[in-house]
């Protein structure tokens, strides 16, 4: 029997994806200044995750955020997670608050630059339409058969939140490679069943063996599949 308690040892910084409606205006009384909003989070909307274990439900709890936007963390606005902070926290260009829908962003974005250029014509013509946000779980619970994880709080500094072109689905993201930690905790009979599945993922494809003699002809082949 396989012991899903190793999901609850899982840590580290975690990204999840949401399709969402953004919205890029013209930011009143700044003269190439765009304001882009959004919603990096969803609260209280089950999603499908998928671990080593197998697939389970995940959602984020109303009050997640409350903790670390008190704490006024270190957060930068990327487009796919990567490249230059288009938008930041620190610098007041970011601002980020939490509702009853979830974690609300608004950033004002310089039009002159050509990576924020690209990005608002992708949302004035639709090509783009989900936010992702990088985290850290500092509190939460699983339930008794570890097939469902409530997010309680999360950490957000030091973190960022994304405009992804294509981002993955909360349904098909993928959790952290497994730790040599985690093959620890397996059960022997498990742990033998996952090694034998590496081998067969892993192992070069078989050859087929050359057949002695001339090929045979096309009456011989025929006739060999009929006799099969």
């Amino acid at each position: 029997m396989t012991d899903k308690s190793a999901r609850a040892s899982v840590t580290g910084i975690v990204r999840r994806a949401y399709p969402v409606q953004l919205e890029a205006r013209a930011k009143a009384g700044a003269s190439g200044v765009s304001t882009v909003s959004g919603y990096a989070s969803v609260v209280e909307e089950p999603y499908e995750m998928w671990d080593f274990l197998g697939s389970y439900a995940e959602v984020v709890r109303t009050g997640a955020f409350t903790k670390t936007l008190s704490e006024t963390p270190q957060v930068q606005l990327l487009l796919n997670h990567g490249g230059l902070a288009m938008a930041y926290t620190k610098a007041g260009t970011l601002r980020l608050s939490e509702d009853s829908t979830g974690l609300h962003m608004e950033a004002d974005v310089t039009a002159a630059r050509s990576d924020v250029q690209d990005m608002l014509l992708a949302l004035e013509d639709g090509s783009v339409d989900e936010m992702s946000f990088a985290f850290r779980v500092t509190r939460q619970m699983w339930s008794p058969d570890y097939d469902q994880r409530d997010i309680l709080e999360v950490d957000l500094h030091r973190g960022d939140v994304s405009v992804v072109n294509f981002g993955a689905n909360p349904a098909t993201s993928v959790q952290p490679a497994m730790r040599a930690a985690d093959f620890d905790k397996l059960g022997e009979d498990d742990a033998r069943a996952l090694y034998e599945r590496l081998q067969r993922r892993l192992s070069p494809p078989v050859e087929p063996k050359p057949t002695a003699g001339h090929p045979l002809s096309l009456y011989q082949a025929q006739a060999a599949a009929l006799a099969l």
